[in-house]
């Protein structure tokens, strides 16, 4: 299972935007560079980025900020803005009734996947962008 490259990009937007606050403008032509990706990709991300309300962004070359402290935002409220699936499993939706797999699959398997997803998005949101900013500088 794989799962897009969102989360990943939109945690480096968020790390090198608290990184580099100070130094740079940062805006998605410097984002771009940093990720090795294209503006336009960065573009996308950041506007999903703001709409949740992590990210503030000036029009323009004016750059992008946080929008909360780095304390109030989580790995998971990165990838609730950024992912556009609400589950993370894809059920197919019509098994074949007549069939005694088909007939019980979904009551053997639905519940085992909700506590799945569940537990991921619990370990996901004990990680504050604030612990992966200091990691990060411990490691530049």
């Amino acid at each position: 299972m794989q799962f897009s490259s969102r989360l990943t990009i939109a945690t480096h937007i968020l790390l090198c935007i608290e990184t580099f606050k100070d130094d740079y403008k940062v805006t998605s032509n410097f984002l771009a560079g940093s990720i090795n990706t294209n503006p336009v990709i960065i573009r996308n991300i950041l506007g999903l980025l703001s709409s949740a309300g992590i990210v503030k962004i000036k029009a323009g070359i004016g750059g992008a900020s946080l929008a909360k402290s780095p304390d109030e935002i989580t790995l998971l409220d990165i990838f609730k803005a950024v992912e556009k699936e609400e589950s993370l499993f894809h059920f197919h939706e019509n098994p074949n009734r007549q069939c005694p797999v088909g007939r019980t699959v979904h009551s053997v398997m639905d519940n085992k996947l909700d506590n799945i997803q569940s537990a991921m998005e619990n370990e996901m949101d004990k990680i504050t962008l604030n612990q992966l900013v200091k990691e990060t500088k411990e490691q530049i």
